[in-house]
């Protein structure tokens, strides 16, 4: 088990419904608020989608993240801050022909996907390794199109925290860690519980991290019901945890979680009872081998 144990907080994401969760931060000052009251209850790393703060609908505006993240390093520069980059990657097949897109596409190329990154260099961002069918859409990350948001990302100086979401998935990570696209033995995160994927259970969460290089730092979690099951899983494998209003919108059976506070506040109670320590700011830069402090970011991004 892990001495120190890492807490991310999933704080929005892109596919929970603000019409079924009151508490989901919107705009850029709620969703930088959520990050920081999440850090008070002991998250060591926000994790950061962006939404139109009009619609509630998902986002990938630059300005949005630029402002969150500004408003986040404001009030604290030592909060690990982790980009999505996964938006961009859905295809949804027109009915008439499927070689054109239909609703529901958001399919686009590999640099803007991760223009973000490149110019507010966040501490980490995730790289989505997964093609599979997601919802109505299938999620399309090919070997070329990961090697090109890769590029860019360590041309920031920015480390892929790499999402799993089944074991062809880790297959592709070692390959591109071989071909040296990825440096290893990387960050990972394990993604349980989406339909078509590894499921939410202590059986799949063994396999997945034994397929992990040696040396790997990972974090395992599920979403919805088994989002607090799996943060007990993760710390007794050897794992950090995850939590958030993007995997799981209940505190209790029936309960709304009121915030995702409280979210973090109860993944700590849970580790803390099974005897582990939760990890810093400070302590989770060491371990992850990042600077002290959060870098400038960049005026523009590169081309």
């Amino acid at each position: 088990m892990q001495d120190k144990v890492i807490i991310t907080c999933a704080v929005t994401g892109n596919l929970t419904d603000p019409a079924k969760c009151p508490a989901l931060p919107i705009t850029p000052k709620q969703i930088a608020d959520a990050c920081l009251e999440a850090a008070q209850e002991g998250a060591s790393i926000a994790h950061i989608h962006v939404r139109d703060p009009q619609t509630g609908r998902p986002s990938m505006e630059l300005a949005l993240y630029r402002e969150v993240v500004e408003r986040i390093r404001e009030k604290n520069d030592s909060l690990v801050l982790n980009l999505t980059t996964g938006p961009g990657g859905r295809f949804s097949p027109s009915d008439e022909d499927p070689k054109i897109a239909g609703p529901g596409t958001n399919f686009l190329v590999p640099e803007r996907r991760v223009e973000h990154v490149a110019a507010l260099r966040p501490e980490i961002c995730t790289l989505d390794l997964n093609t599979m069918t997601f919802g109505r859409e299938v999620v399309i990350n090919t070997p070329k199109n990961v090697t090109r948001m890769a590029k860019i990302i360590r041309a920031a100086g920015v480390i892929p925290e790499l999402e799993v979401f089944d074991s062809g998935d880790i297959r592709l990570a070692h390959d591109l860690m071989a071909e040296g696209v990825l440096q290893g033995p990387g960050l990972f995160s394990l993604v349980l519980g989406i339909k078509y994927g590894f499921p939410a259970s202590a059986e799949a969460m063994m396999y997945a991290r034994n397929m992990l290089p040696a040396g790997a730092a990972w974090t395992g979690f599920a979403i919805s019901r088994m989002e607090f099951p799996a943060v007990a899983l993760s710390y007794v494998l050897g794992g950090h945890v995850r939590v958030g209003l993007e995997d799981n919108i209940f505190l209790d059976k029936g309960k709304l979680a009121p915030s995702n506070a409280a979210l973090v506040q109860r993944a700590r109670e849970i580790v803390e009872r099974l005897g582990g320590t939760i990890a810093t700011a400070a302590d989770t830069r060491a371990k992850l081998g990042l600077p002290e402090r959060a870098l400038p970011p960049r005026s523009v991004a590169p081309a």
